[in-house]
């Protein structure tokens, strides 16, 4: 059997830029890419991926492996993959954000530690919200749905050298302000109800200058925060699933201004 080098191109391309594409994308994407789970792991997980995804992505074009066209080739399937996982990673930002805002807000922003999955120090409240976000995402079928999207990126946006336009670069770094609103509604229960105790206490302060605010308002900030973030838990999980559905759709809007 004699077999050209189109056809080598051909088997080899078919397998090695969606791999490249799914590869970038479980790097960057939350849960997906935690540091907590080995490399071996994540790099079975790629591997499966691809070859779940393949009879489902339409024939990819017949180049050779070594050049030019190859080169900007898996440079787009890089830059589309880490795009989509970023897309979805500012959603935990969000959280992230939000619990450092509520642990400052209550006086819990020293008790801080290392996280694990990202390798950043942040505290033990953004801790908590992050934990209760990757619950929540596999609960609400997230992992499945961002391998939806997988798919559909393959259709709208192909694999060739023409990849995301500066339009669709746009639309991904506006999307990161959603990040900042998310983190503000994630906490603006605390924020208020935070406030409403601290004008309280200066309050009390301007009325009586000899009482030690420092020595009592703490402990009180402290603990009204927790009774605060134990009955406004209920309000994080549509916030979660209005961010994540915000994040899958701009996701698509994404990928169409690309292939447009």
């Amino acid at each position: 059997m004699r077999f050209e080098s189109a056809e080598i191109a051909a088997w080899v391309g078919s397998f090695v830029w969606p791999l490249v594409r799914i590869a970038a994308l479980v790097s960057v994407a939350p849960v997906f890419g935690s540091r907590l789970l080995p490399r071996r792991l994540r790099l079975i997980l790629v591997v499966v991926l691809t070859w779940t995804v393949l009879p489902f992505i339409p024939p990819v074009p017949a180049v050779e492996p070594v050049s030019p066209a190859s080169l900007l080739i898996t440079a787009q399937q890089v830059l589309i993959g880490m795009s989509m996982g970023f897309m979805l990673r500012l959603v935990f930002g969000a959280l992230e954000v939000g619990g450092q805002i509520i642990a400052m807000q209550m006086g819990l922003s020293f008790a801080s530690s290392v996280d694990p999955q990202n390798g950043a120090q942040l505290p033990l409240l953004s801790h908590f919200y992050t934990l209760i976000g990757t619950l929540a995402f596999l609960a609400l079928d997230g992992h499945l749905i961002l391998i939806q999207v997988l798919v559909e990126s393959f259709r709208t946006l192909p694999v060739a050298t023409l990849g995301l336009h500066t339009d669709a670069l746009w639309t991904l770094a506006s999307w990161a302000s959603q990040m900042f609103g998310g983190a503000v509604l994630i906490a603006l229960p605390a924020i208020a109800s935070l406030m409403v105790v601290n004008l309280a206490f200066g309050v009390i302060t301007r009325a009586t200058p000899q009482f030690n605010i420092f020595a009592v308002g703490f402990p009180i900030s402290l603990l009204l925060g927790l009774f605060i973030i134990l009955y406004s838990l209920p309000t994080l999980l549509p916030q979660l699933e209005r961010l994540l559905d915000a994040a899958f759709q701009t996701t698509r809007q994404l990928l169409a201004a690309g292939a447009g």
